[in-house]
């Protein structure tokens, strides 16, 4: 639920007759999930947006309007230099994320249950370079696209957040999302796969306290990871130490519709064929010690299928958990 402009969203919802946002309505209406994170929506300042799109939702019975959350993200910021290295300025690609202005694509978290807003937490400023071990580009062994870019580029492509959510009769939970930058449109120095690679491994170094003290139980990794273990371009170690770490499931959710459209059940997201075609990119890790109810990816055919994919290439991914 990104547009080209600021206000444009705002505009869309209101008018009540926008496809695609009729659609992601009614893929969430249809799922009802206690807790959603919306990926790809625009961010503005008053958060007229997100509370139009609550209010069309309540229209349709799905109350999230006492409680949500929606931080300021790297997108569309714009840096005064030369990011990409083109020799331009002022491009969607020199901002600190890809984007037409400040705020484009943005996330936010909505929720039956109330957040615990005092203690969110949000590293989306980190700088890319002060994060531990960072695979920073190069070329011939200088800093890409320069000394001066690197200076000022944060690690977050939209952002990294911890949001704490308190679950009636279930306690609090953790909710640490972010949505990473694709491992393609760059050149040999592989700066969108290096990002990528650092984006997700931030979650490891963040549970083993590197960023302060860390949730031990009960807290949920999800987000877009922009990468498959197996099948893409990008550096495949940081998703496989993800999905292999002993302090979270994978509860592998499949769908029927992708089973039937690519053969593989557990893909989320439908791209172009033949490159790079549908893939497994979106993720739910919930830690070890929450129990794993039932799982799925709102990839539905017929009708509700059609819906689904004009609500957006990349499908729901749900779970749902008990103590």
């Amino acid at each position: 639920m990104q547009r080209d402009g600021p206000g444009l969203l705002l505009r869309d919802i209101n008018s009540g007759e926008d496809p695609q946002v009729q659609a992601v309505i009614a893929v969430l209406v249809e799922t009802r999930p206690d807790i959603v994170v919306l990926q790809g929506f625009d961010y503005d300042h008053t958060s007229r947006a997100i509370s139009a799109f609550n209010q069309a939702l309540g229209k349709e019975g799905l109350d999230y309007l006492a409680y949500g959350y929606s931080g300021f993200p790297n997108t569309g910021m714009q840096t005064g230099l030369d990011m990409d290295g083109n020799g331009r300025r002022a491009e969607a690609r020199d901002a600190q994320s890809y984007g037409r202005f400040s705020g484009q694509g943005g996330m936010a978290v909505l929720s039956r249950y109330p957040i615990v807003s005092g203690d969110v937490q949000e590293f989306t400023a980190m700088l890319w370079r002060d994060f531990p071990d960072a695979l920073l580009p190069t070329v011939d062994g200088a800093p890409f696209p320069s000394e001066e870019a690197q200076a000022i580029q944060r690690l977050s492509t939209t952002g990294h957040w911890v949001v704490p959510v308190d679950v009636p009769d279930f306690g609090r939970i953790d909710l640490l999302t972010f949505h990473a930058s694709p491992p393609v449109f760059d050149g040999p120095e592989d700066r969108n796969g290096r990002r990528n690679h650092d984006e997700i491994v931030f979650w490891l170094k963040y549970l083993d306290g590197a960023f302060g003290p860390s949730p031990s139980e009960r807290f949920v990794l999800l987000g877009d990871f922009n990468q498959d273990a197996d099948e893409g371009e990008g550096i495949k170690k940081a998703i496989q130490s993800i999905l292999s770490d002993p302090r979270l499931q994978d509860p592998m959710p499949q769908s029927p519709g992708s089973a039937a459209i690519a053969g593989d059940p557990f893909d989320t997201v439908d791209w172009d064929d033949p490159l790079p075609g549908n893939m497994r990119v979106d993720y739910v890790l919930p830690s070890v010690d929450l129990r794993v109810v039932k799982t799925g990816v709102y990839w539905p055919d017929g009708a509700a299928g059609e819906t689904a994919a004009t609500a957006s290439r990349h499908r729901l991914v749900w779970v749902d958990l008990a103590r």
